[in-house]
Parts: C-alpha cells; sequence; structure tokens
C-alpha cells in the first residue's frame, strides 16, 4: 500500500500508474499484479453540524446583574490556588453579559 506524498491518501492503480483519487498526483508505471485492490470504501459523512443554535452549557437560574434576565450559562475555574474554591463565572442567556462569583 502507498500513499501520495502530495496530500497523504492512498494510492490506487489504475492502467499500470499508482493514482491519487484526492489530489490527481500520479506514479510511475507499475505491475499492477503487485497490487491487489478488494474494495473501494466511500468515505461517509460522520460530523454532523448542529449549527450556532445549538448550546450545550450548563444553565441555572441566575439573574443577570445588567439586563435582570434569569437564566445564565456557568462554567466553574480554578482561578485562585487548589486549596480554594474554583470561581463561578456566568454568562447572561439573553445579553451575554459576563460575571463572576467567589464562594
Amino acid at each position: 500500500m502507498e500513499f501520495c506524498p502530495d496530500c497523504g491518501a492512498m494510492l490506487f492503480p489504475k492502467n499500470g500508474v499508482l493514482k491519487c483519487n484526492s489530489c490527481g498526483y500520479s506514479n510511475e508505471t507499475i505491475d499492477e499484479e503487485e497490487y491487489n485492490l478488494k474494495k473501494e470504501i466511500k468515505a461517509a459523512e460522520t460530523v454532523t453540524n448542529l449549527g450556532e443554535d445549538v448550546d450545550m452549557r450548563s444553565t441555572i437560574k441566575e439573574t443577570c446583574p445588567e439586563c435582570g434576565h434569569d437564566e445564565a450559562y456557568y462554567e466553574l475555574k480554578q482561578t485562585r490556588s487548589a486549596d480554594e474554591a474554583p470561581t463561578r463565572i456566568f454568562t447572561c442567556a439573553k445579553c451575554k453579559h459576563v460575571w463572576r462569583a467567589y464562594h
């Protein structure tokens, strides 16, 4: 099995030449008896784009000090030494204002 030096895709034998189906690179004439191609594998789309509207962050009932909206996203970050509690960072789900809470 050989791979394309330009794009890294697998080279396939065709009419005595190893050819890249991705970028078109072709290699010198080869002996096709050396290569036994059994099955062509088609790439499948495995990544699904959910779009920008889908938000997977955790939410909490917390009042925004800017707009008064009662829902916010939050995350915990260790901003001080390890023996102290982590800092909670909130982002308003409506106006995107960011604030911290040290508890």
